[in-house]
């Protein structure tokens, strides 16, 4: 188990070295940023499917998966030790009705832990939850030669520390509950660009600075159940829900006189939020509800659809407001599958992998110049046994497309690569000889 985790603890370090940034999306410069947490590679792989949980994965989306029915190889004396972390790769081409450009993106997604204590079952990890980053210029159209008017950088996101338990109530029955620690920072700064009278920007710019540093409280309630209603085919479904919660927002805002001839003559002038009632603010999560049910041949195959709808329209922050933003409840429909062709094949290594596919489709909640702003993507996977006792290596793929064109948005088509390690271990055994 050791030199696992030591390989784990090199692939983190390698992915979180590669790049820090944890989206290109122009879209991140809304609310706390672009969503980047939907699941596990397993799960991202059928198109973002969670109502499947088993003995040798572990599913951060749906705590009732901590708990579950044990190990019939281990005598059903217990479950094994859980532990995986996954990283992701991704490419995306920003297309708008004046152009196109290219950004990519590399980072650590999820780290997580899962113990096994008889019918109970405990869970924790962290999880980069939202991410910031993106670097915008508008045009004036009050000209024709290309002239910027406004330019737009953010960075940051919001992390989530969990904690979470599950409890078997029966062979059929498992429920859930996870403790998530929220904290995080967002950066952003907005500068209105001048120009002379023979149309070349001055020297001498003015650029807003904001951060909110925020932190607090959620969880998230899961309830999965599983029944035969044949010989060979299971039933499987579940859905989680998270309350609406309140995040705590430590607000700064600053204005610097920017020259961009000689950079050691800005000065810069703090803001006394204190006096317009912004220096500490709430920022609220809307609620989140999934439910979702497929059929399976355990072991063989598994197909199933989960459908989230989240209160999109609750969300707030009175830092940020404007007029061209509007939320509203967000929804997706997930729909996919697994299929494995021989699990305890002893000739061939390819028969024992889970290969995986799905679809997604999301209306995102947000409204910016009465435009919803959508995403679908299709996604592909495969599970490698890697060592012994079912631990597995899981790469996927997903191709998408988000956003519209209309009204000079942007759409973007992106390629997400993902990879996770998945491994697994006995930490405790009954003794058989004293």
């Amino acid at each position: 188990m050791i030199k696992k985790l030591v390989l784990v603890f090199i692939a983190v370090f390698a992915i979180n070295s590669y790049g820090q940034e944890g989206t290109t999306s122009p879209y991140s410069f809304y609310g706390i940023g672009s969503l980047k947490f939907k699941g596990t590679v397993e799960n991202r792989s059928m198109g973002g499917l969670s109502i499947y949980s088993d003995s040798i994965h572990v599913n951060l989306r749906n705590p009732a998966g901590y708990a579950g029915k044990n190990l019939d190889i281990l005598n059903g004396e217990s479950r094994p030790v859980k532990f995986t972390v996954g990283g992701s790769f991704s490419n995306v081409t920003l297309k708008s009705n004046s152009g196109s450009d290219k950004a990519s993106s590399a980072t650590f997604d999820y780290l997580a832990l899962s113990v096994p204590m008889g019918k109970f079952g405990f869970g924790f990890g962290l999880i980069p939850y939202t991410s910031v980053g993106y670097k915008l210029e508008t045009l004036d159209d009050n000209y024709d030669d290309g002239r910027k008017s406004n330019r737009f950088n953010g960075e940051g996101g919001l992390n989530k520390a969990f904690l979470g338990f599950g409890y078997q109530v029966n062979e059929k029955l498992s429920v859930g509950i996870d403790v998530q620690y929220n904290f995080g920072n967002i950066q952003n700064s907005f500068t209105a660009l001048n120009y002379d009278d023979d149309g070349d920007i001055i020297t001498s710019q003015t650029r807003e600075n904001n951060r909110s540093d925020l932190s607090g409280l959620n969880v998230n309630l899961g309830l999965s159940y599983k029944t035969m209603i044949s010989t060979n085919l299971e039933l499987v479904s579940g859905l989680t829900y998270t309350p609406k919660a309140n995040l705590g927002s430590q607000n700064t805002r600053s204005f610097t006189v920017v020259n961009t001839l000689e950079p050691r003559l800005n000065r810069t002038t703090e803001v006394d939020l204190e006096a317009l009632g912004l220096l500490e603010t709430d920022l609220v999560l809307p609620s989140k509800f999934s439910v979702g049910a497929g059929i399976g041949k355990p072991r063989k195959w598994f197909v199933g659809i989960e459908s989230e709808y989240q209160q999109t329209s609750e969300f707030s922050n009175d830092l940020y407001t404007s007029s061209a933003i509007v939320y509203k409840n967000a929804s997706s429909v997930s729909l996919g599958g697994f299929y494995i062709p021989q699990y305890n094949s002893f000739t061939s290594y390819l028969k024992r992998a889970v290969y995986r596919a799905g679809l997604h489709y999301e209306n995102t909640g947000l409204n910016i110049e009465n435009e919803s702003i959508n995403e679908f993507g299709i996604s592909f996977g495969v599970g490698l046994p890697v060592g012994s006792f079912f631990s597995n290596a899981n790469l996927g793929m997903e191709l998408g497309r988000r956003g519209t064109t209309n009204s000079n948005l942007i759409q973007e088509n992106f390629v997400n690569f993902q990879i996770s390690l998945s491994l697994n271990d006995r930490w405790f055994q009954k003794r058989k000889y004293d």
